[in-house]
């Protein structure tokens, strides 16, 4: 079986990174946390192993915030590009934010999820399940 490997890269190339093993279940969040955290309607994430994640560059560049008492949030310095979350009910995983793969993945969303928290312009349209909490 041939193990996958994908690659990816903050907005100024400054931060990069590889993934040598699977990405999880992609996932569209509209909890306000990620939705303020990315300036966007919703973040778009999947969960990696840890040990399957390597920084292959710039990984003295990855500021890290904490959003609650359960999330950090890991972005880049100098562009402020989101890459990772880091969960402590999760704690091998990362979650990895899928905007900055480099890589083509086959893998499609499967859900929204904290749509009771959708930003009030936003119109979801695309037939995929929504759940208003964590499901």
């Amino acid at each position: 079986m041939t193990q996958q490997k994908y690659s990816g890269r903050c907005l100024c190339g400054a931060i990069r990174y590889e993934i040598h093993g699977e990405i999880g279940e992609i996932l569209h969040c509209h909890c306000q946390r990620c939705r303020k955290a990315n300036g966007t309607a919703f973040a778009t994430n999947a969960p990696v192993r840890i040990k399957d994640f390597k920084f292959t560059q710039g990984e003295h560049l990855l500021k890290t915030y904490q959003s609650s008492e359960t999330t950090q949030r890991c972005f880049c310095q100098e562009c402020g590009s989101p890459i990772i979350g880091i969960k402590a009910s999760a704690p091998e995983f990362y979650r990895l934010r899928l905007g900055t793969l480099d890589s083509m993945i086959t893998q499609k969303p499967t859900r929204h999820i904290f749509v009771a928290d959708k930003a009030s312009w936003e119109m979801i349209c695309d037939g995929l399940p929504q759940h208003d909490q964590w499901p």
